[in-house]
Order: C-alpha cells, then structure tokens, then sequence
C-alpha cells in the first residue's frame, strides 16, 4: 500500500476544510436572504392592509359619507392583494424555497408599478396621507424581488453542477449553517424591514388615529373637580 505524503495530505485537509467553510458561508448568505425576503413579505402584507383599510375607512366615513366605488374597489384589491402577500410569504418559508416564481414575479412587479404611480401622486383614487404608505410598500416589494432574483440566480448555478454534487451541497448548507451570523443577519433584516413598514403603517388612517402613548390615562382637560 503506497502512503501518502504527509505535506500532501494536509493541503488536502485544508482545501475540505476550506471548502466546508465556503459552502457554510453560501448556506447562510442564502438562509438570510431568504429571511429578508419573508420579513418584507410579512410587512409589505401589513403595509397593504393599512391601505386597504384606508381607502375602505376614510376618516370621512365615520360622519355617515361612505367612500366612492372606484376607492371601494381599489381598498378591496389592496386588502386581497395584502392577504396574498402574507399567505405566499408564510407558505414560502414553510417550505424552504419560492413558490410559484413566475407569477409571483410578474404580481410583484405589476404591485411595484401601481405603488409607485401611487406615490408620486399619478393614481387619483390615492389620498396624499397615503403617499407614505405606497412608497413604503414600494420599497418593501421590491426588496422581495431583489432577495428572490438572487435566489434564484444562486439556485439555477447550483443546477448546473453534477446531481450528486448538487445534493451533497444541499446537506452542506443545511447541516453547516452558521447560528450567530444567522442571528445577526435575521435582527438586521427585522430591523431594516421595520424601519420602512414602521413609517407606512403610522401613515395610514389606523395609524393616524392611533392614540398616542403620552396621552393613556391622561384625564381630559376642562373638566377639573370643584
């Protein structure tokens, strides 16, 4: 039996254990893209909803003056649509993987475009206390479609490669993952997410009408014992 060099053998530990770190690191990129992808998900739902339940609930309706049916329409497809979003983000992570791609896209994109026209003021259905929340719900959409492009773009590589090498890549990004780094990359994306839904969702009529936190208990003025 011939032996092996000693040098030989350990450039070959290095380059498996260089490997298997790479293939960690790709595994968890590729797990915190996909948490990007379900928190703006889960907030451009939310997002959605609010102006839903704007157009639906004007302020306007509480004195008795029901919205127009053009601005009744378009609130039914933004609560539908925001139903959508949440339903195909819960069953994407669920699953591990995006669903349905193409039309997802395809709504995704047409979303993008009613938002945007939406925020600068082209669609006259959209009051301007609302321009806020389509801009947010702009931005959020799109962080879908850029997080699931790459996804996709890094799924298709992948597929190019051998099948046995492509299933023992798969195990490696599931087995390797990299906990704190995943944890770091899910409270940035938490973060980064709320910190454009937030804005959105205050922008609405909920959220206008919200009671402030300063004013909870907070006896009405004018009405002091004699």
């Amino acid at each position: 039996m011939q032996s092996v060099p000693r040098h030989k053998l350990c450039r070959a530990t290095a380059d498996s254990g260089t490997a298997s770190s790479g293939t960690a690191s790709s595994g968890t990129r590729a797990a915190a893209v996909g948490l990007l992808a379900g928190f703006a998900g889960f907030g451009a739902g939310a997002v959605n909803l609010a102006i839903s339940a704007s157009l639906l609930l004007p302020p306007a309706a509480g004195a008795g003056a029901p919205p127009a049916g053009g601005v009744a329409a378009a609130g039914a497809v933004a609560g539908i649509w925001g139903l959508a979003i949440l339903a195909w983000t819960v069953l994407t992570l669920r699953r591990g993987q995006l669903l349905w791609t193409g039309p997802a896209t395809a709504l995704l994109v047409g979303a993008a475009l009613v938002h945007a026209l939406a925020a600068a003021g082209g669609q006259p259905l959209s009051s301007g206390s609302l321009a806020v929340s389509h801009l947010a719900a702009l931005l959020l959409t799109l962080m879908i479609l850029a997080a699931a492009g790459w996804l996709r773009r890094r799924n298709s590589g992948a597929a190019m490669a051998a099948a046995g090498a492509a299933t023992a890549a798969a195990g490696a990004d599931t087995a390797g993952l990299r906990p704190g780094r995943l944890l770091l990359a899910a409270f940035g994306c938490a973060v980064l997410v709320a910190a454009v839904a937030t804005p959105g969702l205050a922008a609405s009529t909920a959220g206008q009408l919200a009671v402030p936190h300063g004013s909870h208990g907070t006896p009405a003025s004018g009405h002091h014992g004699g």
